[in-house]
C-alpha cells in the first residue's frame, strides 16, 4: 500500500472521492490542492471500456491543445536533403539522418517529439527498441511521419502544444493537459480538446455512453480529482 506524506493526506481531504466534479470545478480544486514548489503538470487519466487485446480497439492519436503544454518542446526531425533545410528553417531543435541515428543508438534521447519523413522511416526502424518504450518513435498512426512539405506545420504544432494519447495494457489513457499555473478556463479548454479527440477515435464497437469508465485529473505531486463522465463527454472543443 502506498504511503503518502502528511501534506498529501491533508490536501486529499479536500477532495470528495465519490463525487464526479464538473470540469471547471475540478480544475479550480486541483489548483488549490497542488502546492509543490514547482509548476506541476496537470494530467488526465481515463479508464476506457475498450479491450486492448484487440488491435481494432486500440486508441492512439495526437491532439493540439489550444493553450499549449506550458513547457519548451524539443523536436527531432529525421530527414534527408528533401526535408532537412525546411525542418531547420521551421525551428526543429535537431535535424539529421545517419548521424542522428548513430547518436541515438549511443544512448542519446534528449528530446520530446520525434518526426520523420517517409523516405527515412526504413532507416530508423532499428531505433524502435530505444524510442518505442519512451513514446518517441515516429509513427504514421500518431501523425509523426510527415511529408517533407508538411514539416513546418508539424513542427509548429509540436512546439505549440501537441500531446499524444494512447491506451495502455489496462485500457487507460494518460495524457498531459497543461500546467497548474494555467488559468482554470485554459485547462478546461485543453481538457475539452483532448477529450473530444479521444472520443472521435472511439472504436465503432464501443457505444458512446459506455466508452469512459472513469476519469481523473491530477497534478504531479497532488491528489487526483474525479471527473463527471457525462460532463467530460459533453465538453466541446474550443477549436
Amino acid at each position: 500500500m502506498v504511503k503518502h506524506s502528511r501534506r498529501f493526506n491533508t490536501l486529499a481531504e479536500k477532495v470528495e472521492p465519490e463525487k464526479g466534479y464538473e470540469p471547471k470545478e475540478a480544475m479550480e480544486l486541483l489548483k488549490e490542492v497542488s502546492t509543490a514548489k514547482f509548476d506541476e503538470t496537470v494530467e488526465l487519466h481515463i479508464r476506457t471500456n475498450v479491450d486492448p487485446r484487440h488491435a481494432d480497439q486500440m486508441i492512439r492519436g495526437v491532439c493540439s491543445l489550444p493553450h499549449g503544454l506550458g513547457k519548451t518542446v524539443r523536436v527531432v526531425v529525421f530527414a534527408g536533403s528533401e526535408g532537412a533545410d525546411a525542418a531547420r528553417a521551421a525551428g526543429a531543435d535537431f535535424v539529421g539522418e545517419d548521424d542522428l541515428i548513430e547518436k541515438i543508438e549511443g544512448g542519446w534521447t534528449e528530446f520530446d517529439i520525434g518526426l520523420a519523413t517517409p523516405q527515412v522511416m526504413p532507416k530508423i526502424g532499428k531505433l524502435g527498441r530505444i524510442l518505442g518504450r519512451k513514446g518517441l518513435m515516429p509513427n504514421p498512426r500518431s501523425g509523426t511521419m510527415v511529408q517533407p512539405q508538411d514539416l513546418p506545420r508539424a513542427i509548429q504544432e509540436a512546439k505549440g502544444g501537441r500531446t499524444e494519447y494512447r491506451t495502455d495494457r489496462a485500457a487507460i489513457i494518460h495524457s498531459s493537459v497543461g500546467k497548474v499555473s494555467f488559468e482554470a478556463d485554459q485547462l478546461v479548454d485543453n481538457l475539452a480538446a483532448l477529450a473530444s479527440a479521444i472520443i472521435r477515435d472511439r472504436p465503432d464497437k464501443i457505444k458512446g455512453a459506455s466508452f469512459f469508465r472513469s476519469a481523473y485529473i491530477t497534478s504531479t505531486m497532488g491528489p487526483s480529482v474525479p471527473l463527471s463522465l457525462s460532463a467530460l463527454q459533453a465538453l466541446e472543443s474550443p477549436e
